[in-house]
């Protein structure tokens, strides 16, 4: 199925790639990207030749009848991996748990260290949780990955794709070796996960922002509730107003008065 979708999306669509060649022919790597749009997942694995490992949650392979046996056999050929975020520490140890299993059969793991899809098209600061984590417990080499106008044909919350070019840059490897075994040091986890996200703001050009998508996503939310009641409220003080000059202009007309 991954050949068939691949085939599909590349005829379509189009993609342009740079750096085909930092991609290993065989063994382990792990594949670092900025997260633009849903479709990012299914652009990379499209323009490779060896199969990409992706989490995705659990839910998705789960849901009931027809739409969802569709929904699981879809993730499942392009190569996404569930992860049951059930557990004490969510989806965080299980990615990580899944992310060294991929590595340890010698196969490309992709992560997108920014943990969700950017809300504006800037490159938000990375986790240092998933992507350092498992680069330092394998030795895995790990690429950045640039990601380029995914988000222009699959915006958030929209469903059919626009037709256009999207463009995969991709860097050379990182090796954080000389870290292995410091999976447990939160300074080296920061340090190797900036490196990273240095390297991608470099091959995407996107505007870096030194805070997490989540929190920006919730600024945006707390933004748009406060217009929202902003503006119910001058709608509501609007009404007052006109039903003040209302009751005003009927009291004038009662009493005769000019």
């Amino acid at each position: 199925m991954k050949f068939s979708i691949g085939g599909s999306l590349k005829l379509a669509f189009r993609p342009w790639v740079e750096g085909l060649e930092n991609i290993p022919a065989e063994g382990p790597a792990i594949l670092a990207s900025n997260h633009l749009s849903f479709s990012d997942s299914f652009f990379l694995p499209a323009v490779l030749d060896r199969k990409v490992t992706f989490i995705a949650k659990a839910e998705y392979f789960t849901s009931p009848g027809v739409k969802g046996k569709l929904t699981a056999a879809f993730f499942k050929g392009v190569g996404q991996l569930p992860v049951d975020r059930s557990g004490a520490r969510g989806a965080g140890e299980a990615a990580i748990k899944s992310g060294i299993e991929v590595i340890e059969r010698g196969e490309l793991f992709g992560i997108y260290p920014e943990g969700t899809r950017s809300p504006d098209g800037r490159l938000y600061r990375g986790k240092p949780g998933g992507l350092a984590r498992v680069a330092l417990a394998t030795g895995a080499p790990v690429i950045p990955v640039a990601m380029i106008d995914t988000e222009k044909i699959q915006p958030p919350g929209k469903v059919v794709p626009k037709l256009m070019r999207p463009g995969i840059r991709i860097g050379k490897p990182l090796d954080f070796s000389r870290y292995q075994g410091m999976d447990g040091d939160r300074f080296i986890l920061r340090s190797v996960t900036d490196e990273v996200m240095y390297e991608i703001m470099k091959l995407s050009g996107q505007e870096y922002v030194d805070i997490y998508a989540t929190a920006a996503k919730r600024q945006i939310a707390d933004a748009e509730k406060a217009a929202k009641e902003s503006g119910k409220a001058a709608d509501k003080a609007a009404k007052a107003e006109k039903a003040e000059a209302e009751q005003a202009e009927k009291a004038k007309g009662e009493t005769g008065a000019e």
